[in-house]
């Protein structure tokens, strides 16, 4: 289910993103994501126990160390290790688990809807958010 209004509602009612994998190496997808999230006003949140710092933001060694409120957990893992990830979502009250492009994790998406969070799978945040919220962009909601 993943359709574009879903995702336009997530994208505009989300101020904190914890991105769960955010690499602190500027070469990696993870890291060119949240930069880009960052710039358009989202907090980002890195959560990486082998990272100390990514992006000027302080990183946690996992969600339920973050002491903000997370609106969506957004997952650079592997699918097979998604749904300790959204155990993790649901403990910390986030709205949403949006796995990047790449990532599907069927099981793990019916548990985190079954305890009502909305779960985006194998889109890019970035791309989402470029096609449908950047500045420039034409398409109305319907």
């Amino acid at each position: 289910m993943n359709n574009d209004q879903m995702k336009k509602e997530i994208l505009l009612s989300t101020k904190t993103i914890a991105s769960v994998g955010l690499s602190s190496n500027p070469e990696k997808e993870s890291h060119g994501v949240a930069r880009y999230l960052k710039e358009q006003g989202y907090r980002v949140i890195p959560v990486n126990p082998t990272t100390a710092e990514v992006l000027g933001e302080k990183s946690y060694p996992d969600l339920e160390s973050v002491p903000e409120k997370i609106d969506v957990v957004q997952v650079f893992r592997k699918p097979e290790d998604v749904p300790p990830v959204v155990e993790g979502a649901i403990k910390v009250g986030a709205k949403a688990v949006w796995m990047q492009e790449g990532i599907v994790n069927e099981a793990a998406a019916e548990t985190a809807r079954a305890a009502g969070l909305q779960v985006v799978m194998d889109a890019c945040m970035r791309d989402t958010h470029k096609r449908l919220i950047a500045p420039g962009n034409k398409e109305i909601a319907g």
